[in-house]
Order: structure tokens, then C-alpha cells, then sequence
């Protein structure tokens, strides 16, 4: 299985702008062969004798013009515009399966990145040589045995990251699951999650804790004149925070996806609508603080190294509005409502625990089911 390690780099002030140089060349370059394939395309339709557009003519072509044309290219890794293209291919690919919008021109500072290929980079503990540029140091050393795939150096903010992909022969790096058995998990806004154990675990709710500093310096960066140090200045301040913020919520999910995970051999959760859910002009920014998404693609790639199971419920199941203890469903729930006593047998229910214990019967009635017992 492919498993990828980001790690912070450490490079001096010469290796970050080596970095930096490498990632603009290979963003020119993206957006080079995004125009080249559309004006090559338009004159396919055109004319179908010419040939269509693919990555790997495309590649050719650049390596044919850019010692004249583009000769600051040779300064770098030839990996940086070389993996670009082929990018760009594979973007293009995703597009005409249906999987993904068209492709867009990179923007400088958005995402500034550049790949190698296993063969351009070398690894020596916490060390990591890159081309035409030498040995860089690495926060930490590579967790993870087997093949060497490719490495993407990133950057976020004013730090430098590089994710090594690795072709691991198992996922034994990882222990077995707990025999805690199964859980009910129930997402929501006041608590990040709520398990049928009655555990409540809160969000971190990073962007709401922090929205104060981030108005104040998006008004700051506004106010600067474009072009001008101090705007170049206020927007690396913006955006560090918003790394910060990221970085939050990134170490809160992680933690609480791997404590459940390591716990428990199969957990339950909902098929929420986010996409519907941030309609909602009230909750949208709460919502999307929660990252309800980002927990349950953590839980299924986690659970499954693992040897668990992450039981997914039907998006119209009515978790919250069916009593736990005898089955009794609602007409309908509001939304303001945190605890109801069912008409039926009187139980008086914590909506979210009720959810909870509902999906961890789901769990487990799914789980029983498969087993044919």
C-alpha cells in the first residue's frame, strides 16, 4: 500500500530560495502546457490530420525549446517541470472521467510545490539531498519501510514541507485494533463528536477562536498598497495564522481518529450532506470548522490499516429522530431541540447520545449481517 510522510523541512535562507525557484518553474510550466493544450486542442477540432494534445508530447516539446527560450529552467531539477506536465495529464484524465472540474492555471503563492521522481533524491536519516541543490535537513526521519515512490515539496506559509510516498509491503506498522468492540460516533457542532459510550469529545474550533486576529489582519493586508513590502509582509503574517489554524484542527482530528480507531474494531457513523449542511447561513461556518469530512476519511483509511471496519449509515437514516430504546420514530426533530422524551416508552433522550447509540446498532446489526450469523 502507498502511505505518504510529511515532514517539515529545515533549509537555510540560499536552500528556501533554490526551493522557491524550483516551485515557480514547475508552476510555469503547468500553466505553459494548460495553454499549450488548449490551443492544440482547438486546432485537433479544427483540423483531426493534426494529432491531439497528450502530457508526454507536450514534455517533449518543452525539453526541445527551453534551453533557448526558457535556459533559468536548467537551473533546477529537471523533475520540477518534467512532473508538472505529467501532472497536468493526469488532471486532464480525472476531467474526462468525470471526477474532477477542468484544470486551472496555478496562481504564485498558492500552493507552491514540485515533485521528484524516487530516482532524482536520495534519504539519509533526517537528511534529504535534492538536485543542483544538496543535502537539506528534515524535522524528523522517515517513519515508514519499503520503496521510495516520490517525494512533493511543498510550502505553506513560510515553511518548507516534503511528503516522501512509500510502497509499504503491509500496514504492520500499526497495531491491531483494541477488542473494545463497537462504537456509535455522532458528529456534530457543540461537540466534535459524541459516542455511544457517552464519551463527548469537543472541537477545537480553531477558526472561531482565532476569527478576531484573522479579521483584523485580512482588514490590515487590505489596506496595503499591491506591490509594496508591506503588503508582501502583511499577507505572510495572514497567512501563517491560517497555517495555524489548519494545523489546529489537523492535530485535533488526528487525535481523535486514532483514539477511536485504536479502540475499537468497527465504528459507526453517518452519510452527512456537508455540501448541504454549509447552506445553512446560521451553522456554515461551525460546520465547516468541524472538518465532518476530513474525520471520516481519517477513520476509514485508519480503521482499515488496522484491521477495523468503519460502517458508514444511509444519509436519510434517521439517527437523532428513532428512540434507542424502542424504536419509535418522529415525525420530525428540530434542529434546537437537544433532548425529547419518546411518546412511546417515555425514555427521555440526549439527542446526540441517542444518535450515537442508534449508528452503533447499525454498526453492529451491519457487522452481523455480514458474518451471515
Amino acid at each position: 500500500m502507498l502511505i505518504a510522510h510529511r515532514i517539515a523541512l529545515d533549509p537555510n535562507n540560499a536552500q528556501a530560495t533554490y526551493l522557491a525557484r524550483a516551485a515557480g518553474t514547475a508552476r510555469f510550466a503547468y500553466n505553459w502546457a494548460l495553454a499549450e493544450w488548449k490551443r492544440q486542442y482547438e486546432a485537433w477540432k479544427t483540423d483531426n490530420a493534426l494529432l491531439k494534445p497528450s502530457q508526454a508530447a507536450l514534455r517533449r516539446q518543452l525539453n526541445a525549446i527551453k534551453r533557448e527560450q526558457f535556459p533559468w529552467m536548467l537551473e533546477v531539477t529537471k523533475n520540477a517541470p518534467q512532473m508538472a506536465i505529467i501532472q497536468l495529464g493526469d488532471a486532464f484524465k480525472n476531467f474526462f472521467a468525470g471526477r474532477a472540474r477542468y484544470p486551472q492555471f496555478r496562481k504564485k503563492g498558492v500552493h507552491d510545490r514540485f515533485t521528484l521522481t524516487n530516482d532524482q533524491f536520495s534519504i539519509d536519516a533526517s537528511r534529504i539531498r535534492i538536485p543542483n541543490l544538496g543535502w537539506v535537513r528534515m524535522r524528523e526521519t522517515l517513519r515508514f519501510a519499503g520503496k521510495i515512490m516520490s517525494a512533493t515539496v511543498s510550502r505553506v506559509a513560510d515553511r518548507w514541507f516534503v511528503s516522501i510516498t512509500v510502497d509499504t509491503p503491509d500496514s504492520s506498522h500499526l497495531p491491531e485494533a483494541e477488542s473494545q468492540g463497537a462504537v456509535g460516533v455522532d458528529l456534530g457542532v457543540s461537540s466534535l463528536a459524541t459516542l455511544s459510550t457517552r464519551e463527548s469529545i469537543p472541537g477545537p474550533k480553531a477558526h472561531k477562536a482565532l476569527l478576531a486576529r484573522l479579521r483584523k489582519l485580512s482588514r490590515s493586508l487590505s489596506r496595503k498598497v499591491k506591490g509594496s513590502a508591506n503588503r508582501r509582509k502583511a499577507k505572510a503574517k495572514l497567512a501563517k495564522l491560517h497555517a495555524r489554524i489548519a494545523a489546529i484542527r489537523s492535530d485535533a482530528l488526528h487525535k481523535l481518529t486514532t483514539d477511536l480507531t485504536r479502540r475499537f474494531h468497527t465504528i459507526g457513523i453517518e452519510d452527512l450532506n456537508v455540501c448541504g449542511m454549509v447552506k445553512n447561513r446560521h451553522l456554515a461556518r461551525s460546520i465547516a470548522d468541524m472538518s465532518f469530512f476530513e474525520v471520516r476519511r481519517q477513520l476509514e483509511y485508519k480503521a482499515d490499516m488496522r484491521g477495523g471496519k468503519v460502517v458508514v449509515a444511509d444519509r436519510f437514516y434517521a439517527s437523532s429522530k428513532t428512540c434507542s430504546a424502542c424504536s419509535h420514530k418522529l415525525d420530525s426533530l428540530l434542529l434546537s431541540v437537544r433532548e425529547w422524551t419518546c411518546p412511546a416508552c417515555g425514555t427521555i433522550h440526549d439527542r446526540d447520545v441517542n444518535a450515537a447509540v442508534n449508528l452503533y446498532k447499525n454498526a453492529v446489526s451491519s457487522t452481523v449481517s455480514a458474518c451471515g450469523e
